[in-house]
């Protein structure tokens, strides 16, 4: 098998993967090996960096699908229409096996934890794909794209399949680091910056002023594992999650592309919470904007909210509480961080961060902590195009092994130009009637119950609704997972 396929012992026999690695993403050289930062993504994914509305840069022959997307013209027509996938309609691609039952056909996914490890139980599909198979983000109303629904003429036994021999390798998920904690991981680059000479300690005269202003992600859709979702077998994605948490990425594809009821935060007004930075649409339909003083960096961005991060310079995290913080020992949104300068790359490190989920991906704990390294990108003559922003999670009650995401943030202009940054008020029209989002109108009248934030609400609302006399598994003692 070439390097970067995944096996799955289960399905050896039926299906040949034969992986489809891109050209490498781009790091900046930072004219030394570090301890902790600056390591390439090996494998990498593409980076064609044009419109990720436009989805111009998705390349639907490496995307795992199945997806149709719509390609919608400045009247809203469609101009035309990309397929992904291996079978429709129900069918089953040529050379493979379906299983028995799988998440299509299951009547209590509990039962099937044994196949979880099998992509066929998803039948292959990508976790956007699990999403959208009803068409959750179909249509559009201005020049764009849309992702129509693929679950066939008699869901959900209809869904479509993708392709199963296409997958990102685990491999270019996990941190490529040794170090266990963020703790551990933050030192380290603290101690190899004292032995550079540093940290820096800006002035307003010294502090790199070309940072400040507005930037875009180009390349969301195909730049990393994560924002998207298009390269992912779901087992691969499980694969670096805790049994708990496996159950509760499952449970959430389950009434996603089984029961067609999806539970988005921003569906009902909820936070958005600490990783939809890194998540498409939600940061890419408006400029990031940073604000660059001495003691303070401010990072804002949001179309579905408001999301603000501020790096205080020099400061120590209290670490006398649950996990380590600056103010008192109440998780935050976004966290809290502290961060120092080697020269022109900013180094920190977050924590503090309010256990929450983005929809179609994984749940994290507050146990969640992150370095993140901010890198200057500079053309060939040495002027500043941008940031690589590169992000180490650990999160020892969610995920196995910590993970990485590496990203880049091309600068759009100074304060000069462009609008200002909107705030988002979210204004709640969606509610959840009978475990399903619905819509209402201002004068209309429901039985309402108000959810505990802070529950799990989400899950609460398909366990009530749709997991009645299903098997939930009393520990998390579960099956020994081998993707």
């Amino acid at each position: 098998m070439r390097a970067g396929a995944v096996s799955y012992a289960a399905i050896a026999v039926w299906v040949v993967f034969v992986p489809r690695v891109a050209a490498p993403q781009a790091m900046p050289d930072i004219g030394f090996k570090s301890v902790g930062r600056g390591w390439p993504v090996e494998p990498a994914l593409p980076s064609k960096g044009t419109d990720p509305a436009l989805l111009g840069d998705f390349n639907p022959d490496l995307a795992v699908g199945p997806l149709r997307v719509q390609m919608h013209g400045a009247d809203g027509a469609v101009t035309r229409t990309i397929e992904v996938g291996a079978a429709w309609n129900g069918n089953t691609p040529r050379g493979v096996k379906p299983l028995a039952v799988d998440l299509f056909t299951s009547t209590d996914f509990y039962k099937d934890r044994a196949s979880w490890s099998d992509p066929r139980y998803f039948r292959c599909n990508s976790p956007i794909a699990l999403e959208m198979q009803w068409g959750a983000a179909s249509g559009t109303n201005r020049a764009g794209a849309g992702l129509d629904g693929v679950i066939g003429k008699d869901p959900p036994k209809t869904a479509a399949w993708g392709h199963c021999d296409r997958d990102y390798p685990r491999k270019g998920i996990v941190s490529p680091y040794p170090f266990k904690t963020a703790r551990e991981h933050y030192e380290a680059l603290l101690a190899e910056t004292r032995k550079r000479g540093g940290p820096t300690q800006h002035t307003y005269a010294t502090v790199p002023g070309e940072w400040t202003g507005r930037y875009e992600w180009p390349s969301a859709v195909t730049e990393n594992w994560y924002s998207f979702a298009l390269w992912n077998q779901v087992p691969t994605i499980l694969s670096v999650l805790t049994p708990e948490y496996r159950k509760r990425m499952v449970q959430e594809l389950y009434h996603e592309g089984h029961d067609n009821a999806p539970q988005w935060p921003a569906m009902y007004c909820w936070p958005e919470g600490f990783m939809r930075r890194w998540h498409l649409v939600a940061v890419t339909s408006t400029p990031h904007t940073i604000l660059v003083t001495p003691e303070l960096i401010q990072i804002r961005v949001g179309s579905a909210d408001n999301f603000i991060t501020e790096v205080h310079v020099g400061r120590d995290f209290r670490m006398n509480g649950p996990v380590p913080a600056l103010g008192e020992d109440v998780p935050r949104w976004y966290g809290e961080t502290i961060g120092f300068w080697d020269r022109d790359v900013l180094i920190t490190w977050t924590s503090n961060i309010q256990a929450w989920k983005v929809h179609g991906m994984f749940e994290f704990s507050s146990q969640m902590q992150t370095i993140e390294i901010y890198t200057p990108n500079r053309d060939a003559h040495g002027r500043f195009m941008g940031l690589n922003h590169e992000a180490i999670f650990y999160d020892p009650e969610a995920l196995v092994q910590p993970i990485r995401i590496v990203r880049n943030l091309q600068k759009l202009s100074g304060f000069g130009k462009g609008a200002p940054q909107d705030f988002i008020k979210c204004v709640q029209t969606l509610f959840p009637v009978k475990g399903v989002a619905t819509p209402k109108s201002v004068g209309d009248v429901i039985q309402y119950q108000v959810p505990d934030l802070y529950g799990r609400p989400w899950a609460k609302l398909w366990e009530e609704y749709f997991e009645r006399g299903m098997q939930k598994p009393k520990t998390d003692d579960l099956f020994d997972f081998h993707p």
